[in-house]
C-alpha cells in the first residue's frame, strides 16, 4: 500500500476550503500565498497521481492578486475568495481546451467559461486548471491507454475511481481543499468513496450544466464538488444555490450542523445489478447500527430500481456512447479523431440497439414514481456506495475484452445510478474501510430537493464517527 500526500506547513496546511477562506478573509494569509502553495503541491505530485489534464498558473496567480486587492479595499469577492480548486475536463474554462478525458479532440482553448465555471468563480474560488477524468465519463476508472491512469493517493496501485477521478485524487492528497466534480452515473460519489471524501450529487437541475451535458433526451448529470468536510459541501451548496436562485426546488439554506429530527431510514445491500460483497454488506449493517444508536429507525427494504431499470440504464449508457462516436466530427470539427477513442468507448457504442431506446427512455423517466413510494415511508435510503473493495489499476483497463470490463464495472458501481435515473440527491460519506485499509463509502439518498436532510445527517455522522484524512492518517 503506497500512500502519498502533499499536506505540509504552508499557507494551506491541512485546512478545508472553509478554513482556507476564513484565513484569507481575516488576512492571516494572502490569496497569492495560498495559490502558490497549491501550485507547489501540484508540482510535487505531478508525476505520481496523473490527476491534472492542464493548468493555467499565470491566470490563477492573477485571480489571486485580484482577490487580495479586493479584500484590502474592503469589498467582498465571495465566500470562497482565493480558495484554489480545479474544473473537471467536461466543463469549459476560458483559455483551456475541453477534451472530456480523451485525446480525440483538437487542442483548442475555449473562448469563454461555461455556466458552471462562471457560477463557481462568482463564489470567489480560483480554478488552477482542469482535472483528469475517464473518457467522456463512461468508465468507472480513468485508465486511458495513452493519457495514463489516475491513481488513488491512498494506494497508488489502486484506481481513484471515476469519472471525477482527478478531482478526488487532488483533494484527498491535499493539493486542493475542494474541486469541481459532476455525476451522471456515480461520478461524484464513486471517486469520493474511493478517496475518503464527502461527495454529494445534488438534485438534477439545481445547478447549471454546460451544453453538451444538458442535451441528451434524459439528463443524468448534476454538478457538484468533492470535499474533505461536510461543512465545505454544505457551504458550496448554500452559496451556489443562493446565486442561482432556482425556485423549482426547496432551497438548501444554511445547514451548519445536525438536524434534531430523528429519521426513518430504509437500508438495502442489493443493487439492481446484484448483491454487495459480504464485507461491504457487514460494513453497511455497522452503519445502520450506528444510526440506530443515534436514535434513528432503520428498516431493511428492497432497493428502488428493478432489474428492468438496470437494463434500461445500461442501454441508455450505450446510447450516449453511440451519440458521442457518431456526432463527434459534427460537434467538434475535422480535428476530432474517433480512432483515438479508447476500446471501451467504441465497444459500448457498437453494442447499442437503437430500436430499444424509446421504450427504455420512457421507463427511466418514470423511475421516480417507484422511489417516491419509498420516500412516502422513509426520509433517507442507506446503501453502500460501491459493491466491493477498490480494485487495483488494470482491473477496469479499457483495453481488456469489452464484456469483461462491462461486467466488472456494474459489479462495482451498481448502486450509484439510482439517483441519476430519478434525479434525486445522494451523498457518500467515508464511514468505513475495506480489508485493504482503503476508504469505503456509505451512500444516503433523499427525495427530490431534500439536500438539507442529507447534510444534517452527514454532520451528525461526521461528529459521531470522524473519518481520517491523509493529513493525519496514514502517513507515507
Amino acid at each position: 500500500m503506497t500512500v502519498v500526500h502533499a499536506f505540509s506547513d504552508d499557507a494551506l496546511g491541512d485546512l478545508d476550503a472553509t478554513g482556507v477562506a476564513e484565513a484569507i478573509r481575516s488576512r492571516r494569509v494572502a490569496a497569492v500565498e495560498v495559490i502558490d502553495a497549491a501550485l507547489e503541491r501540484a508540482h510535487r505530485l505531478d508525476g505520481t497521481l496523473n490527476a491534472w489534464e492542464v493548468r493555467d498558473e499565470p491566470a490563477a496567480r492573477r485571480s489571486a492578486a485580484a482577490v487580495d486587492r479586493a479584500l484590502d479595499a474592503g469589498t467582498d469577492p465571495g465566500f470562497f475568495a482565493g480558495v484554489p480548486t480545479a474544473i473537471k475536463d467536461n466543463s469549459d474554462m476560458v483559455g483551456l481546451p475541453t477534451r472530456n478525458g480523451c485525446d480525440a479532440y483538437p487542442n483548442d482553448p475555449r473562448p469563454a467559461d461555461g455556466p458552471f465555471v462562471r457560477l463557481l468563480r462568482s463564489t470567489g474560488a480560483i480554478p488552477l486548471g482542469k482535472s483528469r477524468m475517464s473518457e467522456y465519463g463512461l468508465a468507472a476508472s480513468a485508465e486511458h491507454p495513452r493519457l495514463g491512469a489516475v491513481a488513488s493517493p491512498w494506494d497508488l496501485e489502486r484506481t481513484a475511481g471515476a469519472s471525477s477521478s482527478g478531482a478526488a485524487a487532488l483533494v484527498a492528497a491535499g493539493v486542493l481543499p475542494f474541486a469541481h466534480a459532476n455525476d451522471g452515473g456515480g461520478s461524484i460519489r464513486i471517486p469520493a468513496a474511493v478517496n475518503g471524501l464527502v461527495g454529494l450529487k445534488p438534485t438534477r437541475g439545481r445547478l447549471p450544466l454546460d451544453a453538451l451535458l444538458r442535451t441528451p433526451p434524459l439528463v443524468l448529470v448534476a454538478n457538484g464538488v468533492v470535499t474533505r468536510s461536510v461543512r465545505d459541501t454544505a457551504a458550496f451548496l448554500r452559496e451556489t444555490d443562493a446565486i442561482v436562485g432556482n425556485g423549482t426546488f426547496e432551497p438548501v439554506g444554511d445547514v451548519t450542523g445536525p438536524n434534531p429530527a430523528r429519521l426513518r431510514i430504509g437500508m438495502f445491500t442489493d443493487s439492481a445489478y446484484g448483491p454487495a460483497a459480504p464485507d461491504v454488506r457487514v460494513a453497511t449493517e455497522r452503519t445502520a447500527t450506528l444510526l440506530e444508536s443515534l436514535g434513528h429507525r432503520v428498516d431493511e427494504v428492497a432497493g428502488p430500481l428493478t432489474a428492468q431499470y438496470a437494463d434500461d440504464f445500461l442501454l441508455y449508457w450505450r446510447a450516449l456512447a453511440a451519440l458521442i462516436v457518431r456526432s463527434g466530427r459534427l460537434l467538434h470539427g475535422r480535428g476530432w479523431d474517433a480512432d483515438r477513442l479508447d476500446d471501451f468507448t467504441r465497444s459500448l457504442a457498437a453494442s447499442f440497439e437503437p430500436r430499444r431506446l424509446p421504450a427504455a427512455v420512457r421507463r427511466l423517466r418514470g423511475a421516480r414514481r417507484d422511489s417516491d413510494r419509498l420516500y412516502a415511508t422513509y426520509d433517507v435510503l442507506l446503501c453502500p456506495t460501491l459493491g466491493h473493495e477498490t480494485p487495483k489499476l488494470g482491473h477496469l483497463d479499457p483495453s481488456l475484452p469489452f464484456e469483461t470490463v462491462l461486467q466488472r464495472t456494474v459489479d462495482w458501481v451498481g448502486f450509484t445510478p439510482i439517483q441519476n435515473v430519478t434525479g434525486e440527491p445522494a451523498i457518500t460519506l467515508p464511514l468505513e474501510r475495506d480489508a485493504n485499509g482503503m476508504p469505503l463509502g456509505m451512500m444516503f439518498g433523499a427525495a427530490t430537493g431534500r439536500e438539507s436532510v442529507l447534510l444534517g445527517l452527514a454532520y451528525e455522522l461526521e461528529r459521531a464517527a470522524p473519518w481520517p484524512t491523509l493529513a493525519v492518517s496514514p502517513r507515507p
